[in-house]
C-alpha cells in the first residue's frame, strides 16, 4: 500500500523534466543582438546603481527598481517563457520598458550631477551611456517588431 501512495505522489519522469525544460536557457539568445543588450544594460545599471549607494541614496530606488525590471526582461526572454504569456505584446512591453528608463535615467543623471560628487559624477557618465543603449535597444524593437505591423495594417 505504502509502494502505490509512493508512486502516485511522485511525478512522472517525463513530467519532471519537461517542468525543468521550460527554464532552459536558451544560450543562442544570450549571444545574440538582443541578448547582449539586455545584458549590457544590466551591467550598467547595476554600476549606476553601486554609484548612487556610494553618494545619493535616494537615486538608488529608480537604479534598483530598472535592474529588476531588466532582469525579469532577460530571464523571460532566455527562457522563453514570455511565450506562454501571449495575449500579452512582448515588443510593445519592452518597448514602453525602455522608453520610461530613458526618462528616468535622464532625470536622474542630471539631477545627480548637481552634487559635484566623483560617484555622482560617474553616475551621470554612466547613465548617458546606458539611456543612448536604451534608445538603441528602443529603436531596434521599434524597426523589427513594430515598423512592420504597422505598414501590414495600411490599406493599398
Amino acid at each position: 500500500m505504502l509502494g502505490a501512495w509512493d508512486r502516485r505522489d511522485r511525478p512522472s519522469e517525463e513530467g519532471a523534466a519537461a517542468a525543468l525544460q521550460g527554464f532552459a536557457v536558451d544560450k543562442s539568445f544570450l549571444s545574440s543582438l538582443k541578448g547582449i543588450l539586455l545584458e549590457t544594460e544590466l551591467v550598467l545599471v547595476f554600476i549606476i546603481f553601486i554609484c548612487f549607494t556610494a553618494s545619493i541614496s535616494a537615486y538608488m530606488a529608480a537604479a534598483l527598481l530598472e535592474f529588476f525590471i531588466t532582469l525579469a526582461f532577460l530571464f523571460l526572454y532566455a527562457t522563453q517563457y514570455y511565450q506562454r504569456f501571449d495575449r500579452l505584446n512582448w515588443p510593445c512591453l519592452d518597448f514602453l520598458r525602455c522608453i520610461s528608463a530613458i526618462i528616468i535615467f535622464l532625470v536622474v543623471s542630471f539631477a545627480a550631477v548637481t552634487s559635484r560628487d566623483g560617484a555622482a559624477i560617474a553616475a551621470f557618465v554612466f547613465g548617458i551611456i546606458l539611456v543612448s543603449v536604451f534608445a538603441y535597444d528602443a529603436f531596434k524593437i521599434y524597426r523589427t517588431e513594430m515598423a512592420p505591423r504597422a505598414s501590414q495594417g495600411d490599406p493599398q
